[in-house]
């Protein structure tokens, strides 16, 4: 810190807020720590009594928190991402539409391995809305040794560490097995459950067929419903083990190439999730998608509305944080289940 006029204060960096008193009226900081003073600053500095600032003395290799802000926030920057001015040195990052918010791991832990470096943000494959917060970035001291910003640049590489991909597939087209619901034994509650799931994406669900039992008979109803040119399939019930439960099998007689049939997620153990060879996702869904607050299912349609393919390794990550609590009620998305 060094002691100066005020007068010549214009280019330096305040060390302490400083606070205007206009009796009645007004009573906060009017400049803030960090406030690189200006020209038109001078006159309000000198009517708040201020003849002498102590400022930074800023040194080569040293950058202010803000123009730090700005070199973190390139780290994150992504199409479809509004950022915020820079306030007390941070720069925040919100949505710009609907869509699936990714994180690179470990990049970010990579780069907030570095001293005095801050990024944060939620959780990555998680839904967002437009407007919705995604991250907020920042140094952690008022200037900084660049030579650490150097190094969170090179340990997050060429690429964003943040991604927001929209919602690309729009359409969808449901097979729903089991003779009690075909032959109108029982009333088909499954499927606006999973229609409400989808249109919540903005997907339309263009049909939805009655295959009752059988393997061959789920199969000709999937052929039948992807004629439509749906670009999501979903088979509802009979994905256990029951000998009656054929609707694994059905799929798998489709044509689809099984990614995984069955997931460390509870609930939603028994879901099946493949492809076809036009890249078009078939999922079985378990009956636990009919009645629980959320399920794999929630976890996996923005990634699949986002055209983001499901992997084998993708599935078994998501046995930590894959117990739902089954709290009452149910706060889902706002929960760690999934996350």
């Amino acid at each position: 810190m060094k002691l100066i006029h005020t007068t010549d204060a214009v280019g330096h960096v305040l060390c302490h807020d400083m606070t205007q008193i206009i009796k009645g009226e007004y009573k906060d900081a009017r400049f803030r720590k960090g406030h690189v003073v200006r020209e038109e600053d001078i006159p309000v500095l000198l009517s708040m009594g201020k003849e002498h600032l102590y400022v930074w003395e800023m040194v080569p290799g040293m950058v202010h928190e803000n123009d730090a802000a700005e070199r973190l926030y390139a780290l994150c920057a992504n199409e479809n991402m509004d950022r915020s001015g820079v306030k007390e040195g941070k720069i925040e990052l919100t949505a710009a539409c609907d869509g699936l918010f990714r994180v690179d791991s470990r990049r970010l832990i990579a780069v907030n391995s570095i001293e005095d470096i801050m990024i944060a943000a939620r959780h990555g494959n998680t839904a967002v809305r437009k407007g919705d917060k995604l991250a907020g970035t920042r140094v952690i001291p008022l200037i900084i040794q660049e030579e650490k910003l150097l190094a969170a640049e090179e340990a997050a590489g060429s690429l964003p560490l943040l991604e927001l991909l929209p919602y690309v597939r729009k359409t969808a087209a449901i097979v729903a097995t089991g003779s009690e619901v075909k032959s109108g034994l029982i009333q088909d509650t499954f499927t606006p459950v999973v229609k409400d799931k989808l249109a919540s994406y903005g997907i339309e669900t263009l049909t939805t067929a009655y295959s009752g039992d059988g393997v061959e008979n789920v199969a000709n109803a999937v052929s039948e419903v992807r004629q439509t040119g749906a670009e999501i399939i979903l088979c509802t019930g009979g994905m256990s083990v029951d000998p009656d439960d054929n609707t694994p099998g059905g799929i798998r007689a489709s044509g689809a190439r099984i990614v995984s049939y069955g997931a460390p997620v509870l609930p939603g153990a028994m879901l099946l999730a493949g492809y076809y060879d036009d890249g078009t996702p078939v999922l079985g869904l378990p009956g636990c998608v009919m009645y629980a607050g959320a399920t794999i299912f929630d976890l996996l349609l923005p990634r699949i509305a986002a055209d983001v393919e499901i992997t084998r390794a993708d599935i078994a990550a998501m046995g930590e944080g894959g117990l739902c609590l089954g709290c009452k009620p149910c706060h889902w998305p706002n929960c760690p289940f999934g996350k």
